[in-house]
């Protein structure tokens, strides 16, 4: 753990606790050990953990710009609970909603929240088309993220209903950032967004590119959206 807390200060400028690190650790080995035998990630080393998911997830700081931590943040096909999960590490006042449709990781993310004793975590097994019509969730959040889920058209129906105006959403994207955010400007616009900036993002010995693409939210989602499971990704709008 020591060069990851290393790494977190010398990219974010943070230092976490001992409880912090302490509690990478057994997530870590947690995920490791469940990973043997439910396939929750194609990452399979320490080394990987710590850089591709815990100081990944956390690139996030780079690009919250506001003074406060977010009061309520989504994070949409969260896996084994990256981003959502490691955010909520330094983040704890922030109340953190995980959509995971893939019923073994949102098992995971309950056991982990469990091991960890994390409060103000709730975790949905569902299709995040249907969250995002419920009325607990639909413009509720200040923050909704989402890493490795979909293309962009697709990505903002999934997460701009459900922040409210003036949310931000952010997607945690790749090489492919720039085009994507540009097949995207109809559906930004369609669901009330207003693209505000990329972040590029440089991890300690990862070659990929990796950029955080965050859009504002500056008016309401028709009611509209996002539509029926499965058509935002078998239609998107162009």
């Amino acid at each position: 753990m020591e060069a990851l807390a290393d790494n977190i200060k010398s990219l974010l400028g943070i230092k976490l606790s001992k409880d912090q690190l302490g509690a990478l650790s057994l997530y870590q080995h947690e995920l490791l050990e469940w990973n043997k035998h439910i396939g929750l990630t194609a990452i399979r080393s320490v080394e990987g953990v710590q850089t591709k998911h815990f100081l990944d997830s956390l690139t996030v700081l780079l690009a919250w710009e506001r003074h406060d931590s977010p009061a309520r943040l989504i994070d949409v096909g969260t896996g084994a609970g990256f981003p959502g999960l490691i955010l909520k590490l330094v983040w704890p006042s922030t109340q953190v909603t995980l959509v995971e449709s893939i019923h073994k990781k949102a098992d995971f993310c309950r056991h982990i929240v469990d091991q960890l004793g994390l409060k103000g975590v709730t975790v949905l097994s569902d299709r995040v088309e249907a969250v995002g019509q419920d009325p607990e969730h639909r413009q509720s959040y200040d923050l909704a993220v989402a890493r490795a889920v979909a293309r962009m058209p697709i990505l903002m129906e999934y997460l701009l209903p459900l922040i409210y105006s003036n949310g931000i959403a952010m997607a945690m994207k790749g090489e492919t950032a720039h085009a994507e955010t540009q097949a995207a400007e109809k559906a930004i616009r369609l669901m009330g967004g207003k693209l505000h900036k990329l972040v590029h993002v440089t991890l300690p010995g990862v070659v990929e590119e990796r950029y955080i693409v965050v859009v504002n939210k500056v008016a309401r989602t028709p009611e509209e959206y996002p539509r029926r499971i499965g058509v935002p990704a078998k239609d998107p709008i162009q």
